[in-house]
């Protein structure tokens, strides 16, 4: 049941980060480090077992404490990466919107992705790129 589980998380999140916005992309994130981190678990603790406190449990009944170490340092670590994305995404543009200034010119925060189309020669962008180029010669 664990297994599936986390082949469920993991696929979810694969199918998330093959989307085109960055919110999706933040959420796939997350669900695959959810995956991990039950990875993690399952790998460290073969069959459940008592707490890992000597004076609570015997010593050869008790779980190993560095499998869920690691995973709290990897939950700590994974929401701080989110609400980084997340500030990222709320400031930056999205996939497919232009500049508020100049509807008619590319945004350097833009991806293309599948709407590329060589800028026309009349641009300003592309003027000034060929001066820095002929300056440089």
């Amino acid at each position: 049941m664990l297994a599936l589980t986390i082949a469920i998380l993991a696929a979810g999140g694969v199918f998330l980060i093959l989307q085109r916005g960055m919110v999706r992309i933040v959420l796939g994130m997350g669900l695959i480090s959810h995956a991990a981190n039950l990875t993690i678990l399952a790998a460290g603790i073969p069959r459940w077992r008592g707490e890992p406190f000597p004076s609570r449990t015997p010593l050869e009944a008790a779980a190993d404490p560095l499998p869920q170490a690691f995973v709290l340092t990897a939950i700590v670590i994974t929401m701080a990466t989110t609400a980084f994305m997340l500030a990222l995404a709320a400031l930056g543009r999205s996939d497919d919107t232009r500049s508020a200034e100049d509807p008619t010119e590319q945004s350097p925060l833009e991806t293309r992705a599948r709407s590329a189309k060589p800028m026309p020669q009349a641009s300003h962008r592309v003027a000034r790129v060929s001066q820095r180029l002929s300056n440089s010669k």
